[in-house]
Parts: C-alpha cells; structure tokens; sequence
C-alpha cells in the first residue's frame, strides 16, 4: 500500500522560504515524495500568512493547489466535533487547528507519516494512543 505523506506548516514554509535553515532538508523531501501530499486548509492559510510577511510571492501556493500538488480530504465542518476534542485533550501544548486537523488526516490514512519540523506531533497521539509516524529533521 502506498503511504501518503502529511505536510504541516513548517515543512512547508521550509519548502518555499530558501533562506529557511531547513529548506535543502525540505526540498529533498518534496523531490523524493509521491504526489498528492496531503494536508488541509489550516496549513494552506497558516502557510500564506506567515510566507506573506515576508518577501515572498504567496500566490506560489495557489499554483500549487491548481497542480495538484496538494491534496484536501478533510472537511472542518464534518470534523468539528473531533478537533475540538483533539485541540481540547492538548490544550497545554497547545494544539492548533492545524495540527488536530492532521492528527485527524493520520487516522484516515493509517499508513502515512507526518513531514513536519515541529516536535509537537511526537507528543500528539492518534486514535487515542498510538504514536504517529514523521518524517523530520534531527532538530538538536
């Protein structure tokens, strides 16, 4: 079976930012990926707000929607209920939007992993207890 590939925010932004300090690490992730990545509407506004500030064109990620290169199999509204509970059982992290929303994307696709820079996703759990896979640096 095929295993799907997450992209969260930061693994995004280090993507697109070449000044970023893990764009190389990003970038060979995005080369060795197989296309769709998954990901939700969170980390697309997340990712066009913090890109946005800086100098950066943001439409680049609208071309990136419009080729495909991304995909959104989650839907908020039929989730709300979920990621509430989700952001709620980790609010002392805390837990954003974003991030319950692919905790949430982990469980639906049990065989993929998570290519995030942020460490917060070793804390998180899916389906309850189970550790989720990720893809990311060693970040000392």
């Amino acid at each position: 079976m095929k295993q799907s590939i997450i992209i969260d925010t930061s693994a995004l932004i280090a993507y697109l930012n070449e000044k970023d300090t893990f764009h190389q690490w990003a970038k060979k992730q995005f080369i060795n990926a197989e296309y769709p990545l998954l990901t939700c509407e969170a980390v697309i506004s997340e990712t066009w707000f913090l890109l946005n500030k800086r100098t950066f064109n943001p439409n680049v990620i609208m071309q990136m929607l419009k080729e495909g290169i991304f995909a959104i199999p989650l839907h908020l509204i039929k989730e709300k209920i979920t990621l509430a509970e989700l952001m709620n059982k980790y609010q002392d992290v805390p837990m954003s939007i974003a991030d319950a929303s692919l905790v949430r994307l982990s469980e639906y696709y049990p065989n993929s992993k998570i290519l995030t820079l942020d460490q917060d996703f070793l804390i998180y759990r899916r389906n309850k207890n189970q550790p989720i896979p990720v893809i990311m640096p060693n970040i000392q």
